[in-house]
Formats: C-alpha cells, structure tokens, sequence
C-alpha cells in the first residue's frame, strides 16, 4: 500500500492525502481547499496531483473547507466515488459546500473585472453553488464507532476528535498479502474540558498514524480562563470603551461555543445589557444543525439543555441573515458584540464591519482562534498599521484583543495526551502533517522528547510504502 502526501504538509489547510492499495483502489483522505493566499492558493487548488476520475472511495474526517473544501471541484472532474463521513459532517457540508461556491462565484466575479481592465480573459470559478449541491450525492455517513467495509480487506470507522460537530479520526484496517495492517488518520483533533464537545476520543493501536501540528510547538490557557477573559474583553469594550466589539470567528464550531459563553456569562449576571448580533447566514444554519446532533453534545452541555432547553438562544441575542440587516449594523451606534465570519477574516460580513469599523479607537476586535500567516486577520492581530480591505487601505485604530483557548485545535501536550492511548513501541511510522513548516518541526521534536521515535515529517508530494 503506497500513502502520498498531497496537501497539508507545509501549512495548514488542503488536506488531501491518496492511500493506494496493491489492488489499485485509490482512496482519498480528506479534500481540502487551501486557504488564505490570495490569487496563489487558485493555482495550488485547480493542480490537485491526481486524476479525479480515478479516485474510488474518499473518507472525510470533518466538515472544515480546508478538509472539505475541493470535493464539489473532484466531482466536476469526474469523480463519482462514495464520500464517507460521519451524519453530522454530511449535514454541515450541505451547507458549507454550496456557501464556499458562492463566494467562489463572487470572487471570480470581482477577480474577472480587474483582468477584463488587463485586457485578460475570464476565469471560472473553480466550483459553482450549484456544482457543490450535485456533489451532496455521493455522501454516505455513518454513526462514530460503527465499523464498515468498503471493499474486501478494507474496513473503516470514525472515532469523534471533539474538533467540531461530527469530527473524526479515520481508522482503518486493511489486508495485503494475508497481512492486516492498521492505519489511523487523525484529522484535526479538539481540546480536552470543552463546554459542547466531549473529549477527543481513544483509538485502537495502529501501525501508521497521519496526525495533525496546528499548534504544535505551544500551549492553550484552559476554557474556563477563557470565560473570564472573554467577559473582561466585553466589560472593556462596551462598557469602558463604549463601542463595538467586533469577533471574528468560523460559522461553524467557534461561533457556537462563543454563543454558548455569552449565555453562560449572562446567566452568571456579569454581561452587560448589549444586545449581540450573529451576522452569518452560514452560522444561522450551522447553529440549526447543532439543535439537530444533541448526541455528540458531551455531559455538560446535556445538563445545561436540562434547564435551558436552547443554549444558542437568549434574550438580547439576534441572528441575522438578510444583507440589509447586515447593513443597518453600520449605522448602530450603541455599544454592541457582532460576531461573524470568516474567522481568519477573509471573506464573509466581517470584511465589512472591518471596514466600517476599524479605524474608529472605540472598536474592539477580538481574536478567538487561528489566522493563517498570509491572512487579513494574521496582519491586523500582529499589528500591522495599514491593511487592506476590499482593495483599499484603512488605518488600524481599533483595540486588539486574543483568546487563544478557544481554538479548536489542541495544544501540543494535548496533541501528546490524545495519542497517549497508543502503545509507543508498536507504531510503525507516525507523520506529522497540518502546520506550518517550523510548527511540524517542532512538534515532532516534542514527540521524540514524548516516546515516539518514529515521527516523520513529510514533504509535499512525498509517497512512501507502508
């Protein structure tokens, strides 16, 4: 069996990893878009390193578009395989799909007036929103822990990670030669003690394991530490500063748990009477989808649904969808939270309340989560004074603020934690992928230091024989 690396090696987003079995089945791990590059990341997400057509099985770890983001684009190509995944991530990809389709559509329409001005012709999109619903068909989901075949020799099931709603660890068992191998892909892996999700879950011993080095050389403060601190930045804000606090964050996931902490803050008496707006469309139907999958709800938030039967709503909390609702949030000139996406602030209403907003001293902008290096969002929270939004240059005179416990992604010693449950002498080769370069780097060195003498940090399109 031949493993290559076809995304996410160097970086954080594109995961694509091709397993290729002595048969010749040819299964995808993951089909990620990159992200955050500007015009770069076109070219890196149309040249994909494979024949779509040739692709038999695709297995899905979780619905973020860096893991999700290119198979409305594969099916276009030709790909008309089975997506496997979990009932949550097939429900969210019914949703973020056709919304990255849209905004592919849009930017390739801003895109092709500065070409037409150029004298260059057009481009497409590389997928429509029509394009991304056609794809919906080829999903198939499961429940986690619920092993299945999809070919003889080739068994598969996913284990949650408590990354997001519906996250999994993909671990399969496939047989060569009349020998059984095991193989865990890890995808990308939560926190420990989190207020929705339960922890990431235990895996059986695997011979190979693909695991992720998001935040691979640094440590989180711990989600309580984060309630306090996000009520700190609030008081400030709105009431000390008497402005907008403006919060990036992903629809999916960090807009929920920010949500969730304002109620709880608000049940504790210590928020202060502003009324929040969730300005995402996306995030509107991704909270809907939330209320559907109270299974992968951990104790905590079972309890809490015991008293408050809806934690995604509260009085002074609105969720707002049309654009001219969106607008009139310009002209609000009262203290207030606004939260929405995208977090990494690339795209989405955010870029607007940016622009409205960020050259004014009394706005707040509050970092929750990770911004990839090249990002509107890594500029300004690194402190760049001048950035540009929307092709035009703005001042940044807004506060900055950051909560990092948030994050959806484990510190390294949760990372070591989470793969504790395996027996360190018995893994055959362990790859670290999803990080940046010097990030892996280290990781892997911390899990040298851990036990695991078998961490390898793969190149892009690197391919071994496992």
């Amino acid at each position: 069996m031949k493993l290559d690396f076809l995304g996410a090696t160097e970086e954080v987003t594109g995961s694509k990893f091709m397993i290729t079995t002595k048969k010749g089945t040819k299964i995808l791990l993951d089909c990620g878009m990159y992200q955050g590059k500007g015009l770069e990341t076109d070219s890196m997400n149309r040249d994909l390193g494979f024949n779509p057509a040739e692709v038999d099985y695709l297995l899905l770890s979780h619905a973020h578009i860096d893991h999700s983001g290119l198979i409305p684009y594969i099916c276009k190509l030709g790909f008309n395989g089975t997506i496997f995944c979990t009932h949550a991530t097939r429900d969210l990809c019914s949703i973020m799909l056709p919304d990255s389709g849209r905004i592919q559509e849009s930017d390739t329409i801003q895109f092709n007036k500065k070409r037409d001005k150029q004298g260059l012709p057009p481009v497409e999109p590389i997928y429509t929103m029509q394009d991304a619903a056609n794809c919906m068909s080829n999903f198939a989901s499961f429940s986690y822990d619920h092993e299945f075949m999809i070919e003889e020799g080739f068994k598969v099931k996913f284990i949650d990670t408590g990354h997001m709603l519906g996250s999994s660890a993909v671990y399969m068992t496939f047989t060569e030669d009349g020998k059984e191998k095991t193989l865990c892909y890890t995808g990308d892996i939560g926190r420990f003690n989190k207020r929705i999700l339960p922890d990431p879950k235990p895996f059986p011993q695997a011979d190979y394991i693909v695991t992720e080095a998001t935040y691979g050389d640094r440590l989180h403060t711990t989600i309580d530490n984060a309630e306090q601190e996000l009520a700190l930045v609030v008081k400030d804000a709105c009431v000390q500063r008497k402005g907008k606090l403006l919060i990036p964050s992903f629809a999916i996931g960090r807009t929920q748990e920010i949500v969730y902490a304002l109620h709880r803050l608000k049940l504790a008496g210590v928020l202060p009477d502003i009324e929040i707006f969730v300005d995402s469309p996306l995030a509107v139907s991704a909270t809907n989808i939330f209320r559907l999958h109270k299974e992968c709800f951990n104790e905590e938030m079972q309890d809490f649904m015991e008293t408050s039967s809806d934690p995604f709503g509260f009085e002074k909390l609105h969720y707002v969808r049309s654009v001219d609702d969106s607008k009139r949030l310009n002209t609000y000139n009262r203290p207030c939270i606004i939260i929405s996406a995208s977090g990494m602030m690339e795209a989405g209403r955010i870029k607007h309340h940016l622009a409205n907003n960020i050259e004014n001293p009394r706005t707040t902008i509050l970092s929750v989560g990770y911004c990839s290096p090249t990002t509107l969002g890594a500029k300004i929270m690194r402190g760049d004074k001048i950035v540009s939004i929307f092709g035009m240059n703005f001042k940044v005179k807004a506060t900055l603020a950051s909560i990092e416990s948030y994050s959806g992604h484990a510190d390294y010693k949760e990372l070591i934690e989470y793969l504790s449950c395996q027996n360190k002498k018995k893994i055959k080769k362990l790859f670290v992928v999803h990080g940046e370069a010097d990030v892996r780097d280290r990781y892997a060195q911390h899990l040298k230091d851990a036990g695991f003498a078998h961490a390898i940090v793969p190149c892009f399109r690197d391919s071994v024989e496992l």
